[in-house]
């Protein structure tokens, strides 16, 4: 018995041992085999083969002028003129006009609400009255300062110059005239408040909302509605600061940059509508650190010509016409490649042209150095590219003539 419990431990050492054996010879061979593979893996050498085949390419034909960029951004449209309508006496509403409702369009001088004139024409009376009054008093005055110099022409040598104008009345009228011109102006203030209990509308409007009804009672400072002017809108855009230079500024420049407006969202497919830069706003917007420019649109709800209409508050996309740059060639972004270069086929073969770029708008770069007129620019890309490689343009196949499917007869 005790031989055999012998033999056990020995055979689980002999396994353990064997089976650490074979893990190391593993490992052994496949370290091998990985460092055969990196000292016989053949290496890349740089050759100076050009390629055989020219590359079919195409392009477009660059031309030295006179172009203007575009700048385009996004702007918010704001009225021009906005306030709230509000009484200058006070009383109840008495009646409401037809076109005073929310979108109601009214023009200057229109009838939007009338307050209880009553109190007002009773006031208008009264005052009236006292000023007929006052009129006669002075009417009579004058009489009795008639007849004060008949007698004073027979009494002259023994009345003092001092008491001449007491026997004239003369305080007396000038006592009677103050009070007449007073009369006067309080009827004229009675009239002004009886005129005030018809509000009309300031300007040409339109109505955003409204605040009373027939009934309701107002006191100056109330709040009636909320009008905007319809003669022109802003529109206020975040400029960069770097495309200032090209904006023209009525103030500075004598005339203004031209504007298109489009607004795919609500407006048809290719309407669009033009504005005009007005002003630069002196302060920077705090959000995006961009400079702000006024733009104004006449006619912004299309009421004297037909033209889709603006609305407050909404995002615009404004192309602002820049200032115009002189000699320099025109090409699109997406041909200039990196590092400002560019792929120019010369003599068919290829040249990489590094160019100085005067301004990128949305679509165009304009280079001021680098490309020449009537240079022909690679708009193809290319999977090699180096100088110097054959290029061949591809042509464009011509229509078929209008005989080309007949039959010739013999």
């Amino acid at each position: 018995m005790v031989e055999v419990s012998d033999r056990k431990p020995k055979r689980n050492w002999l396994r353990i041992v064997g089976s650490v054996l074979a893990c190391l010879l593993i490992m052994g061979a496949a370290t091998g085999a990985i460092v055969y593979i990196n000292t016989t893996e053949p290496t890349a050498k740089q050759t100076k083969a050009t390629r055989k085949s020219a590359a079919l390419v195409e392009t477009v034909t660059v031309q030295l002028g006179t172009y203007s960029p575009r700048i385009a951004v996004l702007g918010t449209v704001q009225p021009a003129q906005q306030i709230i309508l509000s009484p200058r006496v006070s009383g109840q509403v008495a009646m409401l006009s037809d076109k005073f409702v929310p979108g109601g369009m009214v023009k200057f001088g229109d009838l939007l609400l009338q307050i209880d004139s009553t109190d007002f024409d009773n006031t208008l009376s009264i005052r009236k009255s006292e000023l007929d009054q006052i009129e006669a008093s002075l009417q009579i005055e004058e009489g009795r300062q008639l007849l004060a110099k008949q007698e004073l022409e027979l009494l002259e040598d023994t009345i003092k110059d001092l008491n001449r104008s007491l026997v004239l009345r003369e305080p007396q009228i000038a006592s009677i005239r103050a009070e007449l011109a007073a009369a006067k102006a309080e009827m004229d203030r009675a009239q002004i408040d009886l005129d005030r209990t018809n509000v009309k509308a300031p300007f040409d409007a339109q109505i955003l909302s409204r605040s009373v009804n027939v009934g309701s009672q107002v006191t100056p400072g109330d709040e009636l509605a909320e009008l905007v002017g319809v003669d022109e809108y802003w529109i206020m855009a975040s400029v960069p600061m770097r495309s200032l230079r090209w904006i023209q500024f009525p103030d500075t420049d004598g005339e203004s940059s031209e504007v298109i407006l489009r607004n795919p969202d609500t407006w048809p497919p290719g309407v669009e509508r033009t504005a005009q830069v007005t002003r630069l706003i002196g302060t920077l917007d705090e959000q995006t650190r961009l400079a702000r420019v006024l733009i104004t649109v006449a006619d912004p709800l299309g009421l004297k010509k037909k033209a889709p209409p603006l609305i407050l508050d909404s995002l615009i996309e404004t192309e602002i016409q820049g200032r115009a740059i002189e000699n320099v060639t025109r090409l699109e972004r997406e041909y200039i490649r990196d590092n400002d270069t560019v792929w120019v086929m010369k003599d068919n073969l290829l040249e990489i042209r590094d160019v100085e770029i005067t301004y990128r708008d949305a679509k165009y770069a304009y280079i001021k150095t680098g490309l020449e007129d009537g240079e022909e620019v690679v708009t193809t890309n290319l999977a090699t590219v180096a100088s110097g490689i054959r290029l061949r343009k591809i042509e464009t196949p011509s229509p078929p003539t209008e005989n080309s499917n007949e039959e010739v007869v013999d």
